[in-house]
């Protein structure tokens, strides 16, 4: 499935997208209970929630869905060009992989890791497909970062990496936003800062379920900016992957239903290029993960 919050005639809701449709859940559940002559059932608001709910909760969404693709159900479904799409979800906490791709690694330069490179970008930094990101004036280098960000599906404590993807309700796109002056240039660097300042975490469009897309060795990412081919990798050079990192954070902190990791960037970030190229207002991004979605969103600056 690929699952969704939209807005709607002044409401949010959750869904899920069905070809160029769109399906609330709820109402569907709510018709597809009633056509089995069955007391109606009730799916949480949100999609944080939803997860909360564990697999109880996505089979009840799975068969809300598969009602709404019977051809008499059409009523149960509008065009996704009639809803506004937002962030798929407002995660607990966003943990981050830094240099996390071979090749993005060789690019910053340093020692070779031994254990991932974590950092923290808040709730606050999220926003969704579409949006245009604020650059503020005092951010001096902004930069971008396609990256495979997973979603934790249930809670996760101290978990052997042979079953780590048991954890994972699947995954989305994001963009690591990240200020590199305020990474670089300060005498202490404030990388959490930088990469954490408001809709710095552009992410969806959707949540890809983890059936949907398979196993993630394999997976495509590009990022065009302004239609020109800036980062292309692939999830089969991560040096730490989605299984070690589940594993490797469950061992410190507890990870709950709809945490998100960001695992890290390939090459082709601006602030290594020769000369280096930073965000400008008035920039487009174009972000692909394989099976996964396509991000979109555009860049704008303070007033």
């Amino acid at each position: 499935m690929k699952l969704i919050t939209f807005e709607a005639d002044g409401t949010t809701r959750i869904g899920a997208v069905l070809g160029e449709a769109v399906v609330a859940l709820q109402p569907a559940l709510e018709a597809a209970c009633a056509a089995a002559g069955e007391a109606p059932q009730r799916l949480p608001d949100d999609m944080r929630g939803l997860l909360e709910a564990g697999e109880a909760g996505l089979v009840a969404a799975a068969r809300a869905l598969a009602f709404a693709a019977r051809p008499e159900s059409v009523t149960l479904r509008r065009p996704l060009s009639a809803v506004t799409l937002l962030a798929p979800l407002q995660p607990g906490k966003i943990l981050g992989v830094g240099r996390n791709y071979a090749d993005h690694a060789k690019e910053v330069g340093g020692p070779k890791l031994e254990a991932p490179r974590i950092f923290l970008k808040p709730t606050s930094s999220v926003c969704g497909p579409g949006s245009i990101v604020t650059i503020p004036k005092a951010a001096l280098k902004p930069d971008w970062e396609v990256e495979l960000g997973v979603v934790i599906g249930r809670p996760a404590r101290h978990v052997p990496e042979g079953t780590a993807l048991d954890y994972v309700a699947g995954y989305t796109v994001l963009n690591d936003l990240t200020d590199r002056a305020l990474q670089f240039d300060h005498p202490i660097g404030m990388t959490s800062f930088g990469k954490g300042l408001d809709g710095f975490c552009p992410m969806g469009p959707y949540l890809t379920t983890a059936d949907e897309v398979g196993e993630p060795w394999q997976l495509g990412l590009r990022c065009f900016l302004n239609g020109e081919k800036v980062q292309e990798g692939n999830t089969h050079d991560l040096i730490f992957s989605v299984a070690a990192l589940v594993a490797w954070l469950s061992r410190f902190v507890t990870l709950q239903p709809g945490d998100v990791i960001a695992t890290g960037t390939p090459a082709g970030v601006g602030h290594f290029r020769s000369p280096p190229r930073y965000l400008k207002p008035g920039d487009k991004l174009r972000l692909e993960v394989d099976r996964v979605g396509v991000l979109e969103h555009g860049i704008g600056g303070e007033a």
